[in-house]
């Protein structure tokens, strides 16, 4: 009998449990802050734009280095757009650079808790990862900057996922002497926040920051991000990437996203603010919250389990996200919404706190 095309698979691939994402579920009706997706509508030159490039049609190849868009990025940034490659979303430029810097039985190192996915791309490598632990304010110790001569890559994410708190650049920029390996700092959520470390990269080519239109360009659907590193780095990622990993109407929808700064502007402030209420809401309603420098806000609480409200909230048509880390412990993360959202949400939480869910 011939053996199943499962026995050829690698042994790696087979144990690994993979990335799970947020539910995202086909029936209507439910209000959906589980995903940190932005609840606004973007720019209407991001349609116009994908709109015009169906008119021109698209029986061509894409622009493999999708060169208008890095042009426009280099601008804002204040590189030259050699500094800049494209992505399939963010989580592609990730891909990218484990692949170009992670070998088998090569390490990563990563804060915990943080982006689960980071452990799946070091396991695709046949890779391993270690963790240093967040201290309770959130701040890493020089733990994180230790020698370990099996490491290769070390990643970030700032502001951080699940708790929306963020090392400031400063801090960061200490550290890039005492780096043991390069960095990636993910940025996908900086929009949201006050500061940003992409000036750091023009210090050490040990350092490259990741960004998202997902969020604050609300285009997660689109799926496009890119990287910010030296050009020397950049030239070999892409290498590694597919020959064209950023189709046409992206790069047109991405390019015009990032030229409506004005529009980036308004709809961040109007996240902020809402992320602001729904914090005192929050704390209100007897949660502990984490200040946050994203989209989203990390709850958890010492009177009661917070699985049942998750639960319960899921039942009423309210999605949230259910995070549980093993030694460190469990949470909601909770995605600014509109605020008929987040208003919707106080109303079914003040509706589920007050039965006897504990």
């Amino acid at each position: 009998m011939s053996r199943s095309a499962v026995d050829f698979i690698r042994k790696n691939i087979l144990e690994m449990a993979g990335y799970v994402p947020g539910e995202q579920p086909q029936e209507a009706g439910y209000v959906k802050l589980n995903t940190n997706e932005n609840p606004y509508p973007p720019s209407p030159a991001v349609g116009d734009a994908i709109v015009e490039v169906l008119r021109r049609g698209l029986q061509k190849y894409p622009d493999p280095l999708a060169t208008v868009f890095r042009v426009e990025a280099a601008k804002l940034l204040g590189v030259e757009p050699d500094w800049i490659l494209t992505g399939n979303g963010s989580d592609d430029i990730l891909t990218i650079v484990t692949r170009a810097f992670v070998g088998e039985g090569d390490y990563i190192r990563l804060a915990y808790p943080s982006y689960i996915l980071y452990r799946v791309l070091s396991q695709l490598q046949n890779g391993a990862w270690e963790e240093v632990f967040f201290q309770g304010d959130w701040t890493l110790t020089n733990d994180f900057l230790a020698s370990n001569p099996r490491l290769k890559l070390i990643f970030l994410a700032n502001p951080n996922s699940p708790s929306g708190t963020m090392i400031p650049p400063a801090v960061i920029s200490r550290w890039i002497e005492q780096l043991p390996c390069p960095i990636l700092i993910d940025e996908a959520y900086v929009d949201f926040a006050a500061e940003s470390c992409v000036d750091l990269v023009k210090l050490s080519d040990r350092v490259m920051v990741s960004r998202s239109l997902s969020k604050s360009y609300a285009l997660a659907g689109l799926r496009f991000g890119y990287l910010v590193a030296q050009p020397h780095i950049i030239e070999q990622l892409r290498k590694v990437k597919d020959s064209y990993n950023c189709d046409a109407l992206s790069i047109a929808g991405a390019t015009a996203a990032i030229r409506d700064q004005n529009w980036l502007l308004e709809t961040t402030r109007k996240v902020i603010r809402t992320r602001e209420r729904m914090t005192e809401e929050l704390r209100a309603l007897g949660f502990d919250v984490v200040p946050s420098q994203a989209n989203f806000v990390w709850c958890t609480r010492k009177d009661r389990p917070v699985k049942p409200i998750y639960e319960e909230l899921k039942r009423r048509k309210v999605l949230v996200r259910y995070m549980d880390y093993p030694g460190w412990g469990d949470g909601l993360r909770i995605s600014v919404g509109t605020d008929s959202e987040v208003d919707c949400l106080l109303e079914r939480l003040q509706e589920v706190l007050s039965t006897d869910g504990k």
